[in-house]
């Protein structure tokens, strides 16, 4: 590992175009409002081990394997959202490769999880997330648990005198809590879950994820690898080409990237020009850009003589908000919190955005399958008053168009432009001739960063 300068971002481009863009940091001394220290701190590393990546991380079925058996069912990962099993007795089944983990409100409000296994013959206990009545009862046999995984009872205990009654206790999981997100482990040796995420409370101390609900939560198989999709919402290097309708207003190439421990954040800049393009836009142009709006349709917004774009989105936001988060918070909030993309990744899937932006990212493979994988979206808002009961799960079959998805907005049509290509670069890894493929050294490093601790975590490699 390499500790480094992070590089100029402000130089001539390889294609001669010279970057118009300015550095994050500096952006910052132009806001309306004072910045959160949190977008103040910076932590660059290069991760010099992953200057080249195996093509067999994404296509091997033996490298499968190994992220299976040592980093799926060793690792902290996020399964569900607390406000999924409100009630006693409320269940909800995650699976993740070969396992199934049941996960459930006990009586006593505590969140526990157990292996989803019947004790007499293995039958899976429950299939669909919900209210499991009065116990956990299989429904092959009728043997009962209750929500504390303590035996309940047996059908014709009477014939079963060699077992043990004692020890008839659903093997539990390790399960912890952090942000009104619900973590399983299944290593009983595993550190602590807030061991394991270090920091990372610090950066959401201003944006706490426990006060969100589900507003949308969208499913969707993706015919490819999990990191090959994972890595797609990774970095804004690709924005330039795969979402050509953002570049007049997002400052892809002049995004800044950090890393802490088992968790990165990238920060892109929205509300200014990307560095790529050849032209100065106008701050109505970026506006636009920045909202999605149609060449061919009115301004949402026009904006006032000299307001920048950045200046009325921040207005924007703050006063959408104000009713929900109160004055104070609606007051103090800065332009960057209200419009720049604030991506957090939390090894090895879990991607939380910062500030009030409502995205959430979970990509994981699909069953045992290392060629297909699950992502989900969520979208957590704040709310006033009680909580609204959280959105059910949309689930796209794999050839549908997450436009589809319209409780998603104007969000969809850009899932919709990275999912096309994640099938095709699975597809294209197939075929690759070269055993390793090179990663940018800045704006890759989240990715990167992700591959070395997997690496720490699987050890040796084997070439498939």
């Amino acid at each position: 590992m390499t500790t480094e300068a992070r590089p100029t971002q402000q130089s001539a481009t390889d294609d001669g175009f010279i970057e118009n863009g300015t550095g994050y940091q500096r952006l910052l001394e132009t806001d309306t409002h004072p910045v959160p220290d949190i977008l103040r701190e910076e932590s660059y590393e290069l991760y010099e081990d992953q200057n080249f990546v195996p093509v067999s991380r994404y296509i091997s079925r033996k490298y499968h394997e190994l992220e299976r058996d040592r980093v799926w069912y060793k690792v902290w990962q996020m399964a569900c959202r607390e406000e999924e099993i409100p009630e006693p007795g409320d269940t909800l089944v995650y699976e993740i490769c070969e396992k199934s983990i049941l996960i459930v409100r006990g009586k006593d409000m505590s969140i526990r999880a157990f292996y989803n296994s019947c004790l007499h013959r293995g039958r899976t206990l429950r299939e669909e997330d919900g209210p499991a009545g009065n116990e956990i009862r299989c429904p092959f046999h009728g043997f009962a648990w209750n929500f504390d995984g303590s035996l309940k009872s047996m059908t014709c205990a009477w014939d079963f005198p060699q077992v043990d009654k004692g020890k008839m206790d659903l093997p539990q999981v390790k399960v912890d809590t952090w942000g009104g997100f619900v973590f399983i482990n299944m290593d009983p040796a595993s550190e602590s879950l807030d061991s394991f995420l270090g920091d990372l409370g610090k950066h959401f101390e201003a944006w706490p994820l426990e006060d969100r609900y589900i507003q949308a939560h969208v499913a969707q198989v993706i015919q490819a690898n999990w990191k090959i999709a994972q890595e797609a919402f990774s970095e804004a290097f690709h924005v330039i080409t795969t979402h050509p309708q953002r570049v007049v207003g997002t400052g892809d190439s002049n995004s800044q990237y950090d890393s802490w421990g088992n968790f990165n954040r990238g920060i892109t800049a929205n509300g200014v020009p990307s560095p790529h393009i050849k032209f100065v836009p106008t701050e109505q142009e970026m506006f636009d850009s920045m909202v999605d709006a149609r060449i061919d349709e009115d301004p949402m917004v026009t904006l006032p003589e000299g307001v920048t774009a950045r200046e009325m989105s921040g207005m924007l936001a703050r006063e959408g908000l104000r009713d929900i988060i109160g004055d104070v918070k609606a007051d103090l909030m800065s332009d960057a919190e209200s419009l720049d993309s604030i991506y957090y990744t939390v090894f090895p899937n879990f991607h939380p955005w910062g500030a009030y932006q409502r995205i959430v990212y979970r990509f994981r493979p699909n069953g045992d399958n290392h060629e297909t994988s699950i992502m989900d979206v969520y979208l957590l808002a704040p709310f006033k008053g009680e909580r609204p009961k959280p959105a059910k799960t949309q689930w796209l079959d794999p050839e549908q168009s997450w436009l589809e998805a319209t409780v998603l907005g104007s969000s969809a049509r850009v899932f919709d432009q990275d999912a096309y290509n994640m099938p095709k670069v699975h597809k294209g890894l197939k075929s690759a001739q070269t055993k390793t493929l090179p990663l940018a050294r800045y704006q890759e490093v989240k990715i990167r960063h992700i591959h070395h601790l997997l690496a720490k975590w699987i050890g040796e490699e084997v070439d498939d």
